[in-house]
């Protein structure tokens, strides 16, 4: 639980923005560690008065329950759950358009967990191993003015997948229709010369083909060419 001691360790004086007009922000924890929810409560309380804790709850459960008879403007919200994960707490309230916006604090900071919250869309992700008490307040106040706010170390995972995208965005923009349709028959495990049959070619060219494609991706194999098509979204498997 070293994590935990150090979030709390490091108080100090939060740096007033003198263009930032201050307000009170009502927010709502949701995480399953009653030591975490009781340290951010007493830090915010005594170093950072315009932000309010309004409510807790240690599970998805709790929380829905709470929100219906307690209104908040931001949610910390945690990933690991007892009952749900935060990624199906944040799903459902974007999805039934709920006004709280969601700040994501957790340990648990897996480039697919950090992928599925941006797509949902949530306004904010920092992790609980490199933040303090003003870092987690200042992403408060920069969320509730509108902006969204992400950790840097999290921040760094988000640019790996933006330049990850765009490779394999200009990679598949690479192959001819042919070679598509044949990554395509490879993914239905057919043989060349069945796909020779199907698309009305020689084997030859089938074997051409693919040569093509194991060069543009830089591999060696049909089964390699198949991960990497269903995994990067070249081919879609419906």
């Amino acid at each position: 639980m070293y994590w935990i001691w150090e979030f709390f360790n490091t108080f100090a004086v939060s740096k007033r923005l003198p263009y930032i007009k201050y307000i009170m922000i009502n927010v709502i924890i949701v995480d399953d560690h009653e030591l975490f929810r009781l340290g951010v409560r007493t830090a915010i309380e005594l170093h950072h008065p315009d932000i309010f804790i309004v409510g807790e709850a240690q599970s998805g459960t709790e929380f829905f329950s709470l929100i219906k008879t307690t209104a908040a403007d931001l949610v910390l919200l945690d990933i690991i759950l007892p009952d749900m994960s935060g990624i199906d707490i944040a799903r459902r309230m974007k999805t039934e358009k709920m006004p709280m916006k969601i700040l994501v604090v957790s340990a648990e900071n897996s480039t697919s967990t950090i992928q599925e919250m941006i797509q949902i869309g949530i306004e904010g992700f920092i992790s609980k191993l490199n933040t303090n008490i003003d870092s987690l307040a200042g992403a408060i106040r920069s969320i509730e003015h509108g902006f969204d706010y992400f950790g840097k170390d999290i921040a760094e995972i988000i640019n790996r997948i933006y330049i990850a995208k765009k490779k394999t965005t200009e990679v598949s923009s690479e192959f001819s229709e042919p070679e598509k349709r044949i990554i395509e028959c490879c993914i239905e495990g057919l043989s060349g010369k069945m796909i020779a049959d199907r698309l009305c070619i020689s084997l030859r060219t089938v074997d051409w083909h693919k040569s093509n494609i194991f060069r543009k991706l830089g591999i060696n194999s049909t089964l390699e060419m198949i991960q990497f098509a269903v995994k990067n979204g070249i081919i879609r498997m419906d």
